[in-house]
């Protein structure tokens, strides 16, 4: 198997959220072949914002989401049929 960049940007995307947020962030399969890794907002991440968006625009699609517990930062990539991270 030869080298995916896709992948390596999902690696790249999650060691960089890891080192943000002291805590590895949650990545799920998606139906169609996509991944999604989420990370709750704290207040010291909104610390960091401008750190933060560039780790989130590393994925195809990216936004914020309000849950009863607080936000979550989300950040998608497509990869079809492809090899899984």
């Amino acid at each position: 198997m030869g080298y995916d960049h896709r992948i390596a940007v999902i690696h790249s995307a999650t060691a960089q959220l890891t080192a943000l947020t002291g805590t590895p962030p949650r990545q799920i399969d998606e139906p169609g072949g996509g991944v999604r890794i989420e990370t709750d907002v704290t207040d010291a991440l909104i610390g960091q914002w401008p750190r933060l968006l560039a780790v989130l625009d590393l994925g195809a699609t990216y936004g914020l989401t309000d849950t009863p517990t607080g936000q979550i930062a989300w950040l998608r990539f497509d990869l079809g049929e492809g090899p899984r991270p």
